[in-house]
């Protein structure tokens, strides 16, 4: 776990713009993006407001269901290249359609190879070619498990009202650093399990050693 920090320093929206979303499977949609100031790590992180996301503010704030909200960490292998290493791609793809049809939010974070960098990423993937998995490679790289530190994402949240959340997410870490940080997390509603023959290392050792909510076949 990394150390929480800058919980109360306020960020405020900067630009909010519309852009057509088209994915390779011919699903499209429109995402509301919106960038920051004062965001406490200084990265370029993204919030896009999916579906009727005011109407789940407003719903919310009438007692209703909280917004659906994916906290999205970058990942160029998977997310723009298709890589199979992982299930980044497809997990951000179901994210996206699923918060449209509730309305809510996706925040996409600079948080390449949770939190090490794409560099040392791909170096942590010739370790675990050499049979580390995914965490013990990070380590044997001098990184930590996961140094991905959700401050500037409750900033982002709290910018456009979302101060309670349902979070799409399998990382039981997400939810416990966001609660921390002030975001109410009244759901955990788990994403699909996209399986593959190149990724079932990796989301074996997710589901084991961090308690990721993946089932998985048996072996």
């Amino acid at each position: 776990m990394v150390e929480l920090s800058h919980i109360s320093i306020p960020a405020a929206v900067r630009t909010q713009v519309s852009v057509p979303l088209h994915f390779s499977d011919g699903y499209r949609t429109t995402a509301d993006v919106h960038t920051f100031d004062g965001l406490v790590d200084g990265k370029e992180h993204l919030l896009l407001g999916l579906g009727d996301w005011r109407g789940a503010l407003e719903r919310a704030r009438q007692g209703g269901p909280a917004p659906l909200v994916r906290p999205h960490s970058e990942c160029l292998t998977g997310d723009v290249f298709g890589s199979e290493r992982c299930d980044c791609g497809p997990q951000l793809r179901e994210a996206v359609e699923r918060i449209a049809e509730t309305g809510g939010f996706l925040l996409y974070l600079r948080q390449e190879g949770r939190g090490i960098g794409l560099y040392a990423k791909l170096d942590a993937y010739a370790l675990q070619d050499s049979g580390l998995d995914t965490y013990e490679a990070n380590v044997a790289l001098g990184r930590g498990e996961d140094e991905r530190d959700y401050s500037a994402a409750a900033q982002m949240l709290r910018a456009v009202g979302a101060d309670s959340i349902r979070l799409l997410s399998n990382n039981p870490d997400k939810a416990t650093q966001l609660e921390a940080l002030g975001v109410r997390v009244t759901e955990k509603v788990s994403t699909g399990v996209h399986l593959s023959p190149s990724n079932a290392r990796y989301l074996t050792a997710k589901r084991d050693h961090t308690a990721h909510t993946i089932e998985l076949p048996a072996a």
